[in-house]
């Protein structure tokens, strides 16, 4: 017989719970004292109750631990080839290569890799059927997993312009009909969060981009790819990733598309500083355990130094570390959905996808995200919301320790800077405004560098 120690006491409410804590109060408000309220519009109370949240939402799983994924920007194919051997031969499960031109030679990369049991990411920078052609040959050929990360909604939103001066569908679409053993449909929603949109309007954005494609392109057959940026708000990120598998299902039925979707994770640029760099560490590593908690698929961690320094193998081997200390020494990867039955993170993900839903709903009912980037709406509301948080951030509201609180006034980076970590001002002809990513402290930053530059 089965002897359970919690039949000895009674079941408290979340009545009776609110009650005692009135007490202690000693007569200050509840509501004004405990509840505070996220950017999102959602009231965060002090503690969750099972008989608040009966009828928990059923998310869709990532059934297979997440992958650690290394990037590999490609300039010479011979030190690409070498440095993806060698960061597999340390941890990596994944590589994802950054390719800017259509020159490289792609058949000699993936050939000289055993590349068969890991999945590869393409990060393509432009459209070329005929290179897409090659990786279809080389995946059938090799029987592997290759993810296509081509998205010209994400090329206009951020650029302003198509990839080749106009829309792009049909070039995708003739891609999805030959190439029938590579991933080519993939939507990058990283950089409506580092431009500084909250996680409703992320979530929102994400699935009216997703929308898009599911009318435009036809008879699409395998898994689509989201791409998406983690924040440092713990638990809203967590819930975040859940809420974002949660409403491309449903959308994805009405399309009577039965796959899940695949999300690879990045670390957010927003809230990543030049100044006291290493305090980017305890932040990736945070945001990396959201994703992980979230269910992502893949996880490509941010290096510590990614703002201002070329791509280098110190700061390629510590963020690749952060995951494998997380995986394989934290067990991360060893129970698959660790935050189901979290009432507060299960409330989170509910009122997230509700509020996501009316607003996509909103978009759909305005003419679609596209539309409403070639207006300039979906501009001038992530701006709003990220003009927002800068507020607060510059009012020390909003906290980036080493940057605006506690800094090291004798830090001195001048002398370190091999990329221009601030907005580059570059005036040409566009087709739309192009959505600007932006990270919280530039201005504090240019301010200080600056300074050292007096004697």
């Amino acid at each position: 017989m089965e002897n359970n120690l919690f039949n000895d006491f009674e079941a408290i409410s979340s009545k009776q719970w609110k009650q005692q804590i009135q007490y202690e109060l000693k007569g200050a408000d509840y509501n004004e004292t405990l509840v505070w309220e996220s950017p999102e519009g959602i009231k965060v109370k002090p503690f969750y109750h099972a008989d608040e949240d009966a009828n928990a939402n059923q998310i869709p799983l990532n059934k297979e631990p997440f992958k650690i994924v290394q990037n590999i920007f490609v300039f010479d194919v011979d030190k690409s080839i070498k440095k993806a051997k060698d960061s597999l031969s340390r941890g990596a499960e994944s590589l994802r290569f950054t390719i800017e031109n259509e020159e490289v030679d792609i058949v000699k990369l993936l050939s000289d890799i055993e590349i068969e049991t890991i999945p590869v990411y393409l990060t393509i920078k432009f459209l070329s059927e005929s290179f897409l052609q090659k990786v279809n040959t080389v995946a059938a050929s090799k029987k592997a997993t290759i993810y296509c990360l081509v998205d010209p909604i994400y090329q206009l939103a951020s650029d302003g312009n198509w990839f080749t001066g106009q829309d792009n569908f049909e070039v995708i679409n003739n891609i999805i009909r030959s190439c029938k053993n590579i991933n080519v449909v993939s939507v990058n929603t990283t950089l409506y969060q580092n431009a500084g949109a909250n996680i409703v309007q992320q979530l929102a954005y994400a699935l009216a981009h997703v929308n898009e494609y599911f009318d435009k392109y036809k008879n699409i057959e395998q898994p689509i790819v989201i791409e998406t940026a983690v924040g440092t708000n713990y638990f809203f990120e967590i819930a975040k990733l859940r809420a974002l598998r949660l409403l491309f299902s449903a959308l994805a039925k009405e399309y009577n598309h039965n796959l899940d979707c695949h999300i690879i994770a990045t670390p957010t640029k927003r809230n990543k500083t030049l100044y006291d760099y290493n305090v980017n560490m305890l932040r990736t590593t945070t945001e990396c355990m959201s994703a992980i908690l979230g269910g992502a698929n893949a996880i490509s961690n941010l290096a510590y130094d990614a703002i201002y320094h070329k791509d280098n193998e110190f700061g390629d081997r510590i963020s690749r570390n952060q995951l494998l200390v997380l995986k394989h020494e934290s067990y991360f990867d060893k129970v698959e959905n660790p935050s189901d039955g979290a009432y507060y993170i299960e409330n989170l993900t509910s009122q997230l996808a509700n509020k996501a839903l009316i607003l996509f709903k909103d978009i759909e009912a305005n003419g679609g995200l596209l539309h409403q980037l070639k207006e300039g709406t979906i501009q001038k509301k992530i701006q709003e919301s990220a003009q927002k948080e800068q507020e607060l951030f510059d009012s020390g509201k909003e906290i980036l320790l080493g940057t605006n609180k506690y800094p090291n006034k004798n830090d001195r980076m001048s002398h370190d800077l091999e990329l221009f970590p601030f907005v580059k001002i570059k005036p040409r002809k566009t087709l739309i405004t192009p959505i600007i990513e932006k990270r919280l402290a530039e201005k504090m930053e240019q301010e200080r560098l600056e300074t050292e530059k007096q004697p």
